[in-house]
């Protein structure tokens, strides 16, 4: 059912292109939609480009993992449309014609600006498609159990079709209709969250698909030797433990012990093994069972004590001889499994979080693990992977005020974030730890205790302590807020509407429309947090996976609204790039002199090659958060295109030579701040701390910049200006 309306609705959107494609007859058609889309469409349109994977994916699973924090992307998203609205809204349309490179060159007719403003549009599209395609490549997991990259590719020549039939006007119309649906099934969800009420045993809702009872992480306390070991249950056998400090403060950040654990094989009435491990049931082959079967047949493996050691009979070439014993043991898909007076063990190996307990005990609490081989084989939670054996889902609540089984009941959305936010409300939360050994990468997910408050106000993922810190937030915030007005596909559906007018009109549209989802945000990710639904490898599906704890059908609609939301702001950021490549660089700035229909057949092969390229980044960026990537674009944009936007419009010393050094500073210094941040060389494989750039976001570096390197600039060749001019 799930599969079925994903595609009708991907079927729906993909025939709306061809049909519009019909009737793009003109580059004035292709690259804005004829200029003749109503106010209000555009404005809801608008909403549908600004509600992008970042919005609905990121910011969800932001607040979901990080409280209140993940909401300051959510109010900083939209105090960018307060300079849309009230610097360049009706300015854009009267200068502009296709793309933004139009307005920024309409009082210069200057191949300089021509050439950097269609990089600079390029630059920031790529640094904008990331996201979006990461994002899509998240969705298609749970709901079409496709691998992450193949959920890419899928978007990738999807949207090259969308765009290389019918440009824009196809492009408003899929934004439109994806907006519109996006905001009213948030809602649902929203007011779902509400009416469900609270719950400290939520079922949960696994990759596959599967619902997972609720399971109780186990706690156990141990005695600790002088040597640093520990004693512990008898079914657990200790190996070792790892002390892990911060690396800037020192302090310990957490301690995990290693641990084995010998798990029961039980016989089901089939007379087949399996065996029970948090809360998962694990079956077996049948060439796995016939192994176990030898490993119980006391006649193959007789054992004969020599001298005071264990030898049994081996076949070796057809001779039976005696090899030393090393305990009945068998290896079956990298997993040993045991055999003690008739009962087969599994030994499953895996991690726990070492505290102080009481009576100067040391308190052992289970997580969860991946460990992945050079060869490619992973291992979770000790066992080998596979699709019944993922990680398991998490985000509960310890207890909401004082209470450790509420009674479920529904609550006003008020109640709902004021229970939340109580002092006696205790969120029960995941950090990870990555480790190397050998050659092989561990990552150990461990559970965490944080109160409603810590959770509901700032603090959880932006740190501000430090001067470092502070100056971070800030830069971020810097280019959200001036992000918005600077993002080319933004700036180019100006040009869809008749008039300035309009274009006022859409913009007020758009934010009443941006601004009620993102309160909705706040329901969706913390609704993700406390049901069970999280998955510890991509923040990116908290709001998804929380759709389908209510039911297959609202999954589907979510997911197909969410790809569709893919869908339409790649579509728009192809559109600009297309436009910035043929209309730009080379109709203009190489001097081509196109016809009308030469430049809708070089967008289309711009769109193609743009497509390609997104596809390429999609992959590479698997895993990373599209809100944090996403903050990148706009600090980008903010920095490359901003500068030039306002001056031009508010300062008239502005000169074609300002405007081109702007966009390269402005581009070079926020690129190059972003490529050695910390962020980055965790990405290359590095340490983060190393990094030669301390800050994560660059705006407050290159914004400024870009500005001071205009003003300059113009005032340099104001002399030269007035002699061209005389």
């Amino acid at each position: 059912m799930a599969i079925i309306i994903f595609l009708s609705f991907v079927v729906f959107v993909v025939g709306l292109s061809f049909y519009l494609g019909n009737k793009t007859k003109s580059a004035s058609d292709y690259f804005a939609a004829g200029g003749q889309i109503h106010w209000a469409v555009n404005g809801i349109a608008f909403a549908g480009d600004y509600l992008s994977a970042a919005s609905f994916l990121g910011i969800c699973g932001m607040i979901a993992f990080y409280g209140y924090d993940g909401f300051l992307y959510s109010i900083g998203y939209l105090a960018g449309w307060i300079v849309a609205l009230f610097v360049v809204a009706e300015p854009m349309k009267r200068l502009g014609k296709y793309t933004f490179t139009d307005a920024l060159d309409a009082k210069f007719n200057s191949r300089g600006i021509q050439l950097a403003a269609g990089i600079s549009t390029l630059v920031v599209s790529v640094f904008y498609l990331i996201p979006q395609m990461v994002g899509a490549g998240a969705l298609v997991v749970p709901l079409l159990h496709m691998p992450h990259h193949w959920g890419v590719i899928m978007v990738g020549a999807i949207v090259i079709t969308i765009v290389a039939t019918a440009g824009m006007a196809s492009t408003t119309y899929v934004q439109f209709l994806k907006g519109g649906l996006l905001i009213l099934f948030s809602l649902i969800i929203s007011i779902a969250v509400c009416v469900r009420g609270f719950s400290t045993t939520p079922e949960g809702i696994d990759d596959a698909g599967n619902v997972v009872a609720h399971y109780t992480w186990r706690t156990m306390d141990a005695s600790q030797k002088p040597d640093g070991s520990l004693v512990c249950e008898s079914a657990f056998t200790y190996m070792e433990h790892k002390q892990i400090n911060d690396k800037k403060t020192g302090n310990i950040k957490v301690t995990l012990a290693k641990l084995t654990e010998s798990v029961p094989l039980s016989i089901n009435e089939d007379g087949k093994h399996h065996y029970q491990f948090m809360g998962r049931e694990h079956t077996f082959s049948d060439e796995a069972q016939r192994k176990l079967g030898e490993l119980l047949d006391k006649n193959t493996q007789q054992i004969i004590t020599i001298n005071g050691l264990n030898y049994v009979h081996k076949d070796i070439n057809g001779e039976q001889v005696l090899v030393l014993h090393n305990g009945r043991s068998i290896v079956i898909d990298g997993l040993r499994f045991i055999e003690k007076e008739g009962t087969i063990y599994a030994n499953v190996v895996n991690w726990w979080k070492m505290t102080d307990g009481e009576n100067g005990k040391i308190k052992l609490t289970e997580a969860q693990s991946k460990l992945t081989r050079p060869n490619g084989a992973v291992t979770i939670n000790g066992i080998p992977s596979s699709m019944e054996n993922q990680l398991l889902p998490v985000g509960t609540l310890e207890q909401i005020k004082g209470e450790t089984n509420p009674e479920a009941k529904s609550v006003g959305p008020i109640e709902f974030l004021a229970d939340l936010s109580q002092e006696d409300t205790t969120f029960t939360t995941w950090k990870s730890q990555n480790m190397d050994f050998d050659d092989d990468i561990l990552t150990v997910y461990y559970p965490m205790q944080r109160s409603g408050p810590d959770t509901m106000t700032p603090g959880q993922y932006f740190k501000v302590k430090t001067p470092i810190q502070r100056l971070d937030f800030i830069s971020l915030m810097m280019a959200l807020f001036f992000g918005t007005a600077a993002l080319p596909h933004i700036l180019i559906r100006y040009y869809t509407v008749p008039s300035p007018a309009a274009a006022r009109k859409s913009t007020i549209v758009a934010i009443a429309a941006i601004g009620f989802f993102y309160v909705l945000t706040m329901f969706l990710g913390l609704g993700a947090a406390i049901n069970n639904v999280l998955n510890l490898e991509s923040s990116n599906m908290s709001a998804p996976l929380l759709a389908r704890s209510f039911g297959t059908v609202i999954f589907a609609i979510i997911s197909a609204v969410a790809f569709a939301t893919v869908l339409g702001t790649v579509s728009g950021l192809i559109v600009a790039s297309s436009g910035a490549v043929a209309h730009d660089l080379l109709d203009r700035y190489c001097g081509m002199n196109m016809t009308e229909k030469q430049k809708v057949g070089v967008g289309k092969l711009a769109a193609i090659a743009v497509g390609l390229v997104a596809i390429i980044l999609g992959i590479t960026f698997k895993g990373v958060n599209v809100t944090f990537l996403v903050g990148l674009a706009f600090a980008v944009a903010a920095s490359a295109n901003l500068p030039s936007i306002l001056m031009l419009l508010f300062w008239k010393k502005t000169t074609a030579q300002g405007i081109v050094a702007s966009i390269v500073i402005g581009i070079a210094s926020a690129v190059g701040l972003i490529i050695f941040s910390p962020v980055m060389y965790e990405l290359y494989g590095l340490d983060g701390t190393t990094a030669p750039i301390p800050l994560k976001s660059p705006g407050i570096v290159s914004i400024p910049l870009s500005f001071i390197t205009l003003i300059v600039v113009s005032l340099m060749t104001q002399k030269k200006n007035q002699e061209v001019a005389a």
